[in-house]
């Protein structure tokens, strides 16, 4: 009932995995679409489920990092293949996977210049992009990927914008992604971009670097910063009364603290837009057996939010959270790569 319940508030439900048993699991629970990453590929080649695959793209000649891509391609388009009836149903507003371009354009190690860094992600974007129906471009928004969207939209690139953490880098995103996007031949009748806003985060940096926030404010900052770039969302795009909806993703809805109910941010975010949930957290709101009503516009009260904007200062968390969502983003793929070829030797290929 839970599940359902949720998304009669009017939240699309995705889901955190690419997982193939799991995408078709949570599309029986009503998920309408999915999300990869380098962890996800890596726990899924863990499970030996894909050696037999593995061997075939190892004595195809492909070195360890074409593996990785060439993998990571095959299971989205499977997904992609389990949410096409949803992206026709829906005209092409919902019923997508998302694809996330190279991590390591972003290694700090590479030392790979801003110029070079854009040129790779509107390369790749395009690339990753060709020829796919419900496929999102996920781009990080760093200072290349926020460079990088301008051209993507303008190319048609349907987009994921992730690793949000403030209003700064929503904003820029979001026109950088509409300066291009009315710039395609043909108008923005296909247009489609989507926003995801890192919620969980936010309240385990508070906790550790804003010690002095009350009880009350403490775990709700991530919630106030997602629902306050929600209604920042709505009051561009509305009026511009487009085909297809401009969204908002609330990410890392899972919960970090044991003490947290597990539903704390699904709950809090429920009745609009998109939630992309880790399976975990999907199986244990279904097991609630909750009723769930719109609270994604209910603030929380004004002292508390006083208090918040007084203490917590969104530059420091931008730079803090995305120093610390790089080094996230980039370690992963590295494991990926360095999986496979430990899966090469295992597999005596």
């Amino acid at each position: 009932m839970s599940l359902k319940s949720l998304i009669q508030t009017g939240t699309k439900l995705w889901l955190d995995s690419i997982d193939p048993d799991l995408v078709r699991r949570n599309r029986g629970l009503g998920a309408t679409g999915a999300t990869s990453n380098p962890i996800i590929i890596s726990e899924l080649v863990k499970t030996g489920r894909f050696d037999k695959r593995l061997t075939a793209l190892v004595e195809s000649g492909l070195g360890d990092e074409d593996i990785a891509w060439t993998l990571t391609d095959e299971l989205v388009k499977d997904a992609q293949g389990v949410f096409s009836p949803v992206h026709m149903e829906t005209q092409g507003n919902d019923g997508y996977v998302s694809f996330e371009l190279d991590p390591l354009i972003e290694d700090v190690a590479a030392g790979i210049p801003h110029a070079e860094r854009v040129r790779r992600y509107i390369s790749l974007g395009k690339k990753w992009a060709a020829g796919q129906t419900n496929r999102m471009i996920k781009v990080p928004a760093t200072p290349a990927g926020l460079d990088a969207l301008e051209d993507l939209a303008e190319s048609g690139v349907t987009l994921n914008v992730t690793l949000i953490f403030s209003e700064r880098q929503y904003v820029t995103a979001r026109d950088n992604a509409w300066r291009g996007a009315q710039r395609r031949v043909g108008g923005t009748a296909f247009f489609k971009s989507v926003y995801s806003i890192f919620v969980s985060r936010v309240d385990v940096y508070t906790e550790k670097h804003v010690p002095t926030l009350s009880s009350s404010a403490q775990g709700l900052v991530g919630i106030v910063n997602a629902k306050r770039l929600w209604k920042l969302n709505q009051q561009f795009w509305v009026p511009k009364r487009l085909p297809l909806q401009q969204e908002i993703i609330f990410a890392s809805t899972g919960t970090k603290k044991p003490s947290d109910p597990a539903d704390k941010y699904v709950e809090a975010l429920a009745g609009s837009d998109i939630q992309t949930n880790p399976p975990a957290t999907n199986d244990a709101v279904e097991k609630l057996n909750k009723q769930y009503r719109k609270m994604v516009n209910q603030m929380p009260s004004p002292a508390i939010l006083d208090e918040i904007d007084a203490k917590v200062d969104p530059e420091k968390m931008e730079q803090a959270l995305m120093s610390e969502g790089l080094a996230k983003f980039a370690d992963p793929q590295k494991a990926l790569i360095k999986l496979i070829g430990e899966k090469r030797s295992a597999l005596g290929t």
